[in-house]
Order: structure tokens, then sequence, then C-alpha cells
């Protein structure tokens, strides 16, 4: 079971960041029709692989590997926490301008974006990826033991 859950845990951890980076290279391209429904769809696939994510590294910590007492008495899981929930939260204003768009896409018509909100999407897409390397960072150094106080 533990080495199942780190499967799971890497593979929902790879799609978050590549549903990351397709959001980053769709909000670069020109706006169409198709980038908006696309940008829909991959952001579905970010909320849910980030749910997974969350589901599953607590299942970790709870019940397999070293123990909820190890990982709390961690700097760096802290750390990763935070820069995970960061992210998550940052992540909500994409989201919502998103789903704004439903009653637009609908009826075949390009939502109204101003550029200061596709800007602003852009950004946030861009600290949820530095986020994500904060949180590798983080994870190579609870590997190595580093950060444990007592």
């Amino acid at each position: 079971m533990p080495t199942l859950l780190a499967f799971l845990h890497h593979l929902t951890a790879f799609a978050l960041v590549a549903a990351i980076a397709i959001e980053l290279v769709l909000l670069g391209q020109k706006f169409t029709l198709e980038s908006a429904r696309k940008l829909q769809a991959v952001d579905r696939v970010l909320g849910i692989s980030a749910g997974l994510l969350l589901v599953v590294g607590l299942l970790r910590v709870f019940y397999f590997e070293k123990g909820a007492a190890y990982y709390f008495h961690n700097g760096a899981f802290h750390a990763k926490l935070t820069l995970f929930f960061l992210a998550a939260l940052l992540s909500i204003y994409p989201t919502v301008r998103f789903i704004r768009w439903n009653k637009s896409l609908k009826q075949g018509q390009l939502p109204d974006v101003s550029d200061g909100q596709w800007k602003l999407m852009r950004r946030v897409v861009h600290i949820e990826l530095a986020a994500i390397v904060g949180i590798l960072l983080c994870a190579a150094m609870m590997a190595k033991g580093i950060g444990q106080f007592r």
C-alpha cells in the first residue's frame, strides 16, 4: 500500500504540474473559443489533481510512511504545505474567471476578458509554478531529513 500511495502521490503531482504548465501556455496564446474551452477543461484537471494530491498526501502522512509525528516536526514539511495552500488559494482567481465564461461559451461567444484580468491570470499561474518549485525543494529536503526539529 505505501508503494501504491507513493505512486499515486507522484502521479497526481505530475498531473497538477502539467495542468498548470498547459494553463500558462494557453494564457500566452491568442484568446479564442477553443483556447477558452481548453482552459476550462485543464483547470478542472488541475482542481481534481490538487484535491487527489492533498488526500493521498495526507493518507501517507497519517497512515503510511514515517508517521504524522515525523512530518509535523519538520520545517520543510510545514513550508511544503504552506506553499501548496498558497498555490491553491491563488488558483481560485483563474478558476472563478473560467467558470464565469460558461454562459458566453455556451452561446458560442468569446468571453469578455480585460487585459488586466488576462495579465493577472498569467501572473497567478507563474506564481503557482514558482510555488511548485519551492514544494519540490521542500520534498527533497524532507527526503534527506533536513528541517527536523523536536
